[in-house]
């Protein structure tokens, strides 16, 4: 039973540990949160609203070994969530060292003070897609091959996709991570730092690799996150989105309901996976198609393909699912139609969003 013990949540103060927040109170006895309130996400440095009331929050940071000295003689979590991260993509090409102190130093900061202090149980590490790179593509006999990452010389004539190919959807048990960015070597160093540290120490490692996490809730001003948001901002003021390259890149875009369900799951399930589960929506969507129902919503003009090429982002991805159902008893609720519509109802909702 969960209900007599104590869950400790890294960056419990942020989009997914606030989503997480209200499961963790009904399924655990004590739920505290370990948050720095970055002001990138965090305006005021308050106490998000959509925090469980019954939620301990602390504010410091996971890189700094003095923090976790002063909080886990007084918590001793049974299970730690570990959601703390810097997120940006693109961001992180131009500060790799952030990136690399949170993600990385701040794992490792978190390991050696649980090993001073008393182990858990269990870590929970939310992964990414990112990790995948451009994932795995199926040649026309079968055989899987792993691409090189695109650049602009690659695509200059328009070629989007890889020749006489089709993707694969990402699962951990068949596909192998093949990270081209900083933010996603970086999440990979995470799953492969606990991993080692869990199996020799007997801590139990569950990794959830989330896909396009979007919903209400997500930051309205954070640049580096929520493309649907920013989408949202745009179409509201009768602005015309723009969709890159030919408007068909593939995406899984998971309801933060449903990705907070999946890591509450992977918190209290008596299974734990032996490699990484894979959550997304169970299906994919092109960029123009989420574009589309978020125009419909706003009556904004139809999206327009630019032809435009951003290096770095990947051609496709999208999740199976089927070891989450399996390991977890876990499925996704929401279609893309379903999120759109409650992700803009928020929106409108909120009383000062920023401009695109």
């Amino acid at each position: 039973m969960t209900q007599n013990r104590t869950v400790l949540v890294t960056g419990g103060a942020g989009f997914i540990g606030c989503a997480l927040s209200a499961g963790l109170t009904a399924s655990f006895g004590r739920v505290v949160a370990l948050d720095n309130l970055h002001p990138q996400i965090h305006a005021h440095r308050t106490r998000p609203a959509a925090l469980a009331d019954g939620v301990e929050l602390v504010v410091g940071d996971v890189t700094d070994a003095a923090v976790w000295d002063e909080v886990l003689p007084r918590v001793r979590p049974d299970v730690v969530i570990h959601l703390a991260a810097e997120t940006g993509t693109g961001q992180s090409l131009a500060e790799s060292t952030r990136h690399g102190m949170v993600n990385v130093v701040g794992t490792t900061q978190m390991m050696d003070a649980l090993n001073r202090h008393g182990l858990p149980g269990r870590i929970v590490l939310t992964s990414s897609r990112a990790v995948y790179g451009e994932g795995a593509w199926r040649r026309a006999d079968g055989v899987l091959f792993y691409p090189p990452q695109r650049t602009a010389a690659m695509v200059a004539d328009g070629a989007w996709d890889f020749p006489d190919a089709e993707p694969v959807a990402m699962d951990a048990r068949v596909v192998s991570p093949a990270p081209v960015s900083v933010y996603a070597a970086t999440k990979l160093t995470q799953e492969h730092l606990l991993r080692v540290w869990g199996n020799a120490l007997g801590v139990e490692i569950a990794i959830v690799r989330l896909q396009n996490v979007y919903g209400p809730g997500q930051s309205l001003s954070n640049p580096y996150t929520g493309i649907l948001s920013l989408f949202a901002r745009l179409a509201r003021v009768g602005k015309t989105i723009p969709l890159y390259e030919d408007g068909a890149v593939r995406r899984d875009f998971v309801l933060i309901d449903d990705v907070a369900s999946a890591v509450l799951a992977a918190a209290t399930s008596d299974a734990v996976p032996a490699t990484p589960l894979d959550i997304g929506s169970g299906e994919f969507q092109t960029i123009g198609t989420a574009a589309s129902l978020i125009a419909e919503y706003y009556g904004a003009p139809a999206p327009q393909v630019t032809g435009k090429f951003r290096e770095g982002d990947v051609r496709h991805a999208w999740a199976d699912v089927t070891a989450a159902r399996e390991v977890l008893g876990w499925a996704p609720r929401y279609n893309l139609a379903e999120g759109v519509r409650r992700l803009c109802d928020w929106i409108e909702q909120q009383p000062d969003v920023p401009p695109a």
